[in-house]
């Protein structure tokens, strides 16, 4: 968890995703429209990618990506993420 603590210290949106996963892609789209602008990785493109997404998963995120940061909080993937905006909740968090 180390590594992934360190990954959103001091990040207001951070998106851990991979390239091909075209559900982290329409997660990222839905936030920016909300005007944040997240630091997104791409597992897949990462040298440690694989030891991250072992962590993520850890820390409860089934399946691994998208995995979405808030305020350096674990927020959830994307049927969570997908409830709040439904709610009308994902704009204040992002705010």
């Amino acid at each position: 968890m180390e590594m992934i603590t360190r990954m959103v210290n001091d990040k207001a949106v951070v998106i851990f995703s991979k390239s091909t996963c075209c559900l982290s892609h329409s997660i990222m789209s839905l936030i920016r429209n909300f005007g944040a602008n997240p630091i997104v990785y791409e597992l897949d493109e990462m040298t440690n990618g694989i030891q991250i997404e072992r962590e993520l998963l850890q820390l409860g995120c089934q399946p691994s990506v998208p995995a979405v940061f808030i305020g350096q909080q674990l927020i959830g993937g994307s049927k969570r993420i997908m409830t709040l905006h439904l709610r009308n909740e994902l704009g204040p968090m992002l705010k």
